[in-house]
């Protein structure tokens, strides 16, 4: 061996806390292919692990949009044009 260490795997709780994010919101994101994530197991119901390290890479270069729901981003966008006729 090298000297390297292989990183481990964390669960979506561990994901969650370290990209400040809910735990739904990290699983949806790694079903949508938005962050990487490795499914465990066949049946509908999967496991998910993250790797912090591949986390922390595609948060950098991802586009911030992906990690804010459809319906804040519409709240905001709407307040955002004082004028808007509703």
């Amino acid at each position: 061996m090298t000297g390297e260490t292989l990183e481990g795997f964390v669960d979506a709780d561990e994901a969650a806390k370290f990209l400040f994010l809910k735990r739904r919101r990290i699983l949806e994101l790694a079903r949508a292919g938005k962050l990487p994530g490795h499914p465990i197991g066949d049946c509908a119901r999967r496991v998910w692990r993250f790797r912090l390290s591949e986390l922390a890479a595609a948060v950098t270069v991802t586009d911030k949009s992906l990690f804010t729901s459809r319906k804040k981003a519409s709240m905001v966008r709407g307040k955002a044009v004082p004028d808007a006729v509703e």
